[in-house]
C-alpha cells in the first residue's frame, strides 16, 4: 500500500500556500507547548535553579547545617518597595524554615504583582522544597499598604548525596516581583490574600 501526499491533487500555487500555513501551524503549536513543557522540565530537574514544591514537611532531618540567604529585587516597572526581612538563617538540611519577605506600595492606586523565583547555585534547585509561598500566588497591594510575605521551605536530605551539591556552604533564594494586571472587580474583591499579613 503506498502513501500518497494529501497535498498532490491540489495546484501548485495553492499546494504552496497550505504547505506554508501547515508548517506556520506546527512552529506555532510547538512555541506554544514549549513554555510549559520547559517548566515542567526545571521544575523535575531543578535545571535553572528552579526550586521544587513539597506538599508536607520533611520526615527526615540532619545534624548537617545548611545557611540560606534571601534576596529581593523588582522588575523595572514595578512600584513596590520589595526587601527579605532577613538576609539569611541557618538551618538543619531536612528541616522546615520559614521567611518573610516585605513589600510595600507607595502610590495612590492598587497594584497587582506576582513574583518569579530560583535558587542559587543552580545545583541545589531540585533540592530546595517550598510547602508554601507567596509566589503561588497573584499579590494586591493597596495604596500605602504594606505586607509581611512568607515562604516555608525546606532543603531536601538528598543533598547531602549529590556529587555537586552536597559540599555546598549556603543556598541563596532570589525573588523578582513583576507588575501585572489588576484582577477584575469580582475577582479582586474575593482575593483575601492569605498569604500576606498587613503590617500596621
Amino acid at each position: 500500500m503506498s502513501l500518497r501526499n494529501p497535498f498532490a491533487a491540489l495546484e501548485p500555487k495553492t499546494r504552496t500556500v497550505v504547505q506554508v500555513c501547515s508548517a506556520l501551524l506546527f512552529m506555532g503549536a510547538m512555541a506554544w507547548a514549549s513554555v510549559p513543557l520547559y517548566d515542567l522540565f526545571c521544575r523535575v530537574t531543578g535545571y535553572g535553579g528552579e526550586t521544587s514544591r513539597a506538599g508536607a514537611d520533611s520526615d527526615v532531618i540532619l545534624d548537617q547545617t545548611i545557611t540560606v540567604r534571601f534576596d529581593a529585587s523588582k522588575a523595572r516597572d514595578m512600584p513596590w518597595e520589595f526587601r527579605p526581612v532577613q538576609r539569611s538563617m541557618e538551618v538543619r538540611i531536612g528541616e522546615t524554615g520559614l521567611a518573610f519577605y516585605e513589600a510595600y506600595n507607595p502610590t495612590d492606586r492598587p497594584v497587582a504583582g506576582t513574583a518569579s523565583y530560583n535558587v542559587a547555585p543552580f545545583e541545589a534547585g531540585g533540592f530546595f522544597a517550598k510547602i508554601d509561598c507567596f509566589c503561588f500566588e497573584e499579590q494586591v497591594l493597596q495604596p500605602g499598604e504594606r505586607v509581611e510575605m512568607p515562604v516555608t521551605f525546606f532543603v531536601d536530605p538528598d543533598i547531602v548525596d549529590d556529587r555537586d551539591a552536597k559540599h555546598l556552604p549556603h543556598i541563596t533564594l532570589s525573588y523578582t516581583f513583576h507588575e501585572i494586571p489588576l484582577p477584575d472587580a469580582t475577582t479582586q474583591a474575593a482575593l483575601t490574600q492569605p498569604d500576606a499579613t498587613t503590617v500596621k
